[in-house]
């Protein structure tokens, strides 16, 4: 008889990790399945304005309104997001958009910032939030790019262009001059990253650490309960 009971209580244990209501077949209320979805629709909006600013040079009000019906959102609430956040353009902007960061470590680092914004201003001859005659060239001030370790720097379009100095930055703005010519095909423009010749963010002396791939042994790096310990000695 004890056995009996037994296996009935843990019959019904099983049965009790099982909603009563399993049977019933799921369904959302439908006003509530669209809303949800609504909300989810509204997280394009910052992508599709950024498509919107590379198809027509900057976002304009037309692309602002564009988003808008697309994604069934309030107009304002599109507005709202283009002006809090600074990657989008309210004005046009040339062919080459120039972002030169001049923060602290930008400031400190290498020949500092204000030697390549001087470089800029005499090469281009224009000031910081101005465009060139030609429309090619647009340059403005930003704070921090996040690429310290390799300061001064600057981003042109998509790419950054890092370890700066006054000859190199005008060497890179005549290259980019030049590529946009109907002549200038065959125009070298550097390879985004460093300007220097080093490789990535590795010091004056080059790769100092990480130089061999570190040896993995599970059987002495795993404790028994699969919890990461240190080697044994």
């Amino acid at each position: 008889m004890a056995s009996k009971l037994s296996s009935v209580t843990r019959a019904s244990r099983v049965l009790r990790q099982f909603p009563i209501s399993q049977y019933r077949p799921f369904s959302a209320a439908p006003q509530r399945l669209s809303d949800t979805l609504s909300v989810y629709k509204k997280a394009a909006v910052m992508p599709l304005l950024d498509l919107g600013q590379r198809q027509h040079g900057f976002t304009s009000i037309s692309v602002m309104n564009e988003v808008a019906r697309m994604l069934e959102m309030p107009p304002m609430r599109v507005y709202e997001v283009a002006t809090f956040y600074t990657m989008y353009n309210r004005e046009p902007v040339g062919k080459y958009f120039l972002q030169i960061c001049t923060t602290t470590p930008c400031q400190l680092g290498g020949c500092g910032s204000d030697a390549i914004v001087k470089a800029i201003n005499e090469h281009l001859g224009i000031t910081p939030g101005h465009t060139t005659e030609d429309g090619l060239f647009t340059y403005i001030e930003v704070e921090c790019l996040g690429a310290c370790v390799n300061a001064p720097m600057v981003q042109i379009n998509d790419d950054y262009y890092e370890d700066l100095t006054p000859e190199s930055i005008k060497s890179l703005l005549t290259a980019l001059k030049d590529s946009a010519s109907a002549t200038g095909n065959a125009t070298k423009v550097p390879a985004p990253g460093p300007m220097t010749g080093r490789d990535t963010c590795e010091n004056s002396a080059g790769l100092t650490n990480l130089k061999e791939v570190p040896e993995w042994n599970p059987e002495i790096m795993m404790r028994k309960d699969g919890a990461l310990d240190q080697p044994q000695q």
